[in-house]
């Protein structure tokens, strides 16, 4: 009897350590890679430069940055709300966005995600489940949006030429691909028995991929009605124009000549960098990849660099005044959250 209980103790200790050694299975190449980055920025980046040029920016070019910042995530909340179908008050789906994107500044794997779907279950009749998928669909079409404006980008700033041309083939590409998801969302069943029956031989796969593919295809379901997926895409694209303003601002107010395909050259990279494993937030990685694309265009590496510092204090602001308010209403820690996120994180992987 005793020898069942010590093992059944043991086995009790051992569970979290073998999730904490997954856990930082997962955080740590991430990190090395933030803090390689990091390190790279601190030993070759002349800081003295880089204060003079904080110095000499035109901070009324700012100004109007950040405003155009706080219009993002008032607007970001709109395309939240039309994939909820309107479901929950604007407020409640503003304040979780805010939440969420805080939490991603913070927390690592992404925890914001599960965060905004959390809290805005707690504040409205909507099911977490039912949430989710929203989030998958819309950090799907980002991932679209982004991918084609960098590439647009791209032509112009290399100099290549027929770059007009280039632009509109890229246009053609993305209009495609959304027809695509309107497409697949009308035909989920057999999307999913497709892959399914693909799949057959490899069980594990099967089960982690067809769990993703199912929320994904649930996403896509609010896409059939095809008043609302236009709604969707409008508000998008209202939402990355606006992007693309606040990045060019952020630029010009160092960079006097600078051009509008800067501001999506950068945003572009930017996305880039905040996709790849790193710290929470894209710590160094964020920094890396905005400020070396300035740094192909100008040459001056150490302004570039002021400019990728700026660009992450108007993330930070916008952040942290909405989902800090949000959180304090609340009365929630970050702390607190992270046990509560992790809990559910835990709950929803496949065993």
């Amino acid at each position: 009897m005793r020898a069942s209980r010590a093992a059944l103790w043991a086995e009790q200790r051992s569970a979290p350590t073998v999730k904490n050694m997954k856990d930082i299975k997962r955080w740590l190449p991430g990190a090395i890679i933030s803090i390689l980055l990091i390190l790279a920025i601190i030993y070759f980046v002349d800081w003295s430069k880089v204060l003079n040029a904080l110095r000499s920016a035109d901070y009324n070019i700012l100004a109007i940055a950040i405003v155009i910042g706080f219009g993002w995530m008032f607007i970001r909340a709109i395309v939240w709300r039309t994939l909820l179908r309107n479901r929950a008050s604007y407020r409640d789906t503003l304040l979780s966005l805010g939440e969420g994107y805080l939490l991603n500044n913070f927390l690592p794997f992404r925890l914001g995600e599960l965060g905004r779907a959390f809290f805005l279950s707690r504040k409205t009749d909507l099911q977490f489940v039912e949430i989710l998928p929203t989030i998958i669909i819309e950090r799907a079409t980002d991932l679209a949006y982004t991918a084609a404006i960098f590439l647009a980008s791209l032509p112009f700033v290399v100099g290549a030429a027929g770059a007009d041309r280039i632009g509109i083939v890229i246009g053609v590409i993305v209009v495609i691909g959304l027809v695509a998801m309107y497409l697949l969302a009308r035909n989920d069943q057999w999307a999913l028995d497709t892959f399914h029956r693909l799949s057959a031989r490899w069980p594990s796969i099967q089960r982690f991929g067809g769990s993703l593919l199912e929320s994904f295809l649930t996403g896509l379901a609010v896409l059939t009605d095809g008043w609302l997926f236009l709604r969707f895409l409008f508000w998008m694209a209202i939402n990355w124009s606006m992007a693309i303003v606040s990045y060019y601002l952020a630029i010009r107010a160092f960079f006097p000549q600078t051009q509008l395909t800067w501001g999506m050259f950068g945003l572009g990279a930017a996305a880039f960098g905040g996709a790849i494993p790193s710290l929470p937030g894209a710590v160094g990685t964020f920094e890396g990849a905005f400020g070396g694309a300035l740094t192909l265009l100008t040459h001056d590496q150490s302004t570039s660099l002021a400019v990728a510092l700026t660009a992450r204090f108007i993330n930070y602001l916008t952040s942290i005044v909405i989902g800090g308010y949000a959180l304090s209403r609340e009365g929630q820690t970050l702390a607190g959250i992270y046990h509560e996120l992790m809990n559910l994180r835990a709950k929803s992987e496949p065993t």
